[in-house]
């Protein structure tokens, strides 16, 4: 099996329980790191110098669009929204994810090796998000988990582009993605029954929200204004949904009350203008206040809004807004994996996690340092 080593790193974060290491060195072995102290030796290994950088895991990216709105201009490259029905569950983010797009490549120049990738927010029910490493050429190959949330949407997005032809108000996509998920657990109900005769017939749609209503996966709401996050818990707790606050943009309004929901929140985009109505709230102190009030949280860039390797970007100003550094790189590191269920994978350097490890050129928060090199799986797929 291919054996890598890195030497001469000045800093680690492993963003674990080993907190942060200086002088140490990196075993890696197919995928996986192996190994982490002082010296370490390994017969036929490639060795990587560090040359005294800066060592971080893979940035994680909780909530965006990429390889499914491309960096091409136009309809052709847009494949997120599908703006023909409110309700599209059976929708994958899979089929429609374009690994060759510029933007993969660019992401994993910025340090970002993993994204939770999916949907968009024009539909009540959008389709379903799946996580991927940001390295590849055909997205079967890259796939983290096929199928990761269920994603659903609330507030101005559903009303503005179904504009005379329903939903037009919140209580209408509130009542629509009630009646869906109702007539799912009635079909999901109806399955378990023994006589054949009495099952019923094969429906795409609902199929599509059994995994949801199992607790298999989470909905993923979009949710800006504190009413709309308050909504996503109300739904969620009535069918007994696990859930993620996706934006969570006023959850510093609300963060006291959120604390005792226990849901964790995507927080972001909080760069760029406010564009529309619910985001006149918006602003960099919404990780901080959350954070601080106990809600675990991820950053998020919410790209193409923002590039995705601008992630550091969005962490960095957060700390200018008064948010603790470390907590910061948690946020774009081990709390996104955690959230997304795959931190036995990746969001830490650690033995046994898989070998995303990205060397900056100094303090990855410092938006003037850059990305020297970043290894995904093992294998280095950017130097500069």
């Amino acid at each position: 099996m291919y054996v890598k080593l890195i030497k001469n790193i000045k800093k680690l974060f492993t963003m674990g329980n080993a907190g942060t290491l200086e002088d140490v060195d990196i075993l890696i072995e197919g995928k996986k790191i192996i190994k982490i102290g002082k010296n370490l030796e390994a017969e036929a290994a490639e060795i990587v110098d560090a040359k005294q950088k800066y060592v971080y895991p893979g940035f994680i990216d909780a909530h965006c669009h990429i390889g499914l709105f491309e960096e091409s201009i136009g309809f052709e490259g847009s494949d997120g929204n599908e703006i023909t029905n409110p309700i599209t569950p059976e929708l994958r983010a899979i089929d429609a994810i374009n690994p060759m797009d510029i933007s993969l490549h660019e992401a994993l120049m910025g340090g970002v090796t993993t994204a939770s990738t999916g949907p968009g927010s024009a539909n009540v029910l959008g389709g379903q998000f799946t996580i991927i490493k940001l390295a590849g050429r055909r997205v079967d190959d890259m796939v983290v988990k096929a199928y990761s949330a269920m994603k659903c949407a609330f507030g101005e997005n559903p009303k503005r582009c179904y504009r005379g032809k329903g939903p037009e108000t919140r209580m209408s996509t509130a009542a629509k993605l009630r009646e869906m998920l109702f007539k799912a657990k009635e079909y999901m109900d109806k399955l378990a029954i023994s006589d054949e005769e009495k099952k019923p017939a094969y429906n795409m749609q609902y199929e599509a929200l059994i995994p949801l209503l199992k607790r298999e996966v989470p909905l993923k709401a979009h949710a800006h204004r504190a009413d709309d996050i308050f909504t996503s818990i109300r739904i969620a707790k009535e069918f007994n949904l696990l859930l993620t606050l996706d934006h969570c943009t006023e959850g510093h309004l609300v963060a006291d009350l959120l604390a005792k929901e226990n849901y964790p929140a995507i927080v972001g985009p909080s760069f760029g203008n406010r564009s529309k109505f619910e985001l006149k709230e918006k602003s960099f102190e919404t990780a901080k206040v959350l954070q601080e009030a106990g809600v675990k949280i991820a950053i998020n860039t919410d790209s193409p809004v923002i590039p995705l390797q601008h992630l550091n970007m969005c962490a960095s100003y957060a700390v200018t807004a008064g948010m603790d550094a470390y907590e910061a790189l948690k946020a774009i590191t081990i709390n996104p994996a955690e959230i997304l269920g795959i931190d036995k994978e990746v969001g830490s350097i650690e033995v046994g996690k898989d070998a995303d490890i990205v060397i900056w050129n100094g303090d990855c928060l410092n938006i003037q340092n850059q990305v020297e090199m970043t290894i995904v799986n093992g294998n280095i797929v950017y130097k500069k």
